[in-house]
């Protein structure tokens, strides 16, 4: 998982509270094994029913296409568990999303992928809000993981909250595998203790014949 240290460039704009999973990746594009999941974030409002772009959807917009963070509003990532959501976002480009809060499924899957769910309170939402409105020419936002802080639009700084377990792991590029996989010598280490210390509890290998 490639580190997330500090992320800097356009910021999209969706005012929508409880936007689900289900809006996020649509379920048709889930019927094939090979999909561009990027080209289906949000697809169902992206598109046409005859696959045309829609140009008043955020997303379908210059300098938008290009948006690595975007700004929701509450419950972001609500509804079902699927993980192809992460996956629609990362593969869009999009790396960091900023709400007053998330689904909880949505959370983990995104810190697991290397997405970052930061947490922002009301006013930080609407500053921003505000703040890329008046800058749509350069909506471009910097977030600085370590410190916690976004540099907005306007150079207004604020700050975002998100546990030190998942910040730690997200600078250090690692997922839960990776972390577990870092401890394999004392693992390693526990479980030649212990098979001495309580034989019992482990099966002798099978005889070769």
């Amino acid at each position: 998982m490639t580190p997330f240290t500090v992320l800097e460039g356009v910021m999209a704009v969706m005012p929508v509270a409880n936007i689900n999973t289900d809006a996020i990746i649509p379920s048709p594009w889930l019927r094939f094994a090979k999909v561009d999941l990027g080209k289906a974030l949000f697809g169902t409002q992206r598109y046409t029913e005859d696959g045309r772009e829609r140009p008043d959807f955020i997303l379908n917009q210059a300098p938008f296409r290009s948006a690595k963070i975007l700004l929701a509003d509450a419950n972001f990532g609500c509804g079902s568990s699927r993980e192809a959501a992460v996956w629609a976002l990362e593969q869009f480009g999009i790396r960091c999303v900023l709400a007053p809060s998330f689904g909880d499924i949505f959370t983990e899957n995104a810190f697991r992928n290397g997405v970052l769910a930061a947490r922002i309170d009301r006013a930080t939402y609407e500053h921003l809000r505000e703040a890329v409105r008046r800058h749509a020419d350069r909506p471009v936002v910097r977030i600085d993981l370590a410190a916690r802080s976004i540099v907005a639009p306007d150079q207004t700084t604020f700050a975002f909250d998100v546990s030190a377990a998942r910040a730690d792991a997200l600078l250090r590029g690692e997922d839960e595998i990776a972390a577990t996989l870092a401890l394999e010598a004392e693992i390693d280490s526990y479980y030649a203790a212990a098979q001495v210390a309580r034989p019992w509890l482990y099966f002798a290998a099978p005889q070769q014949r």
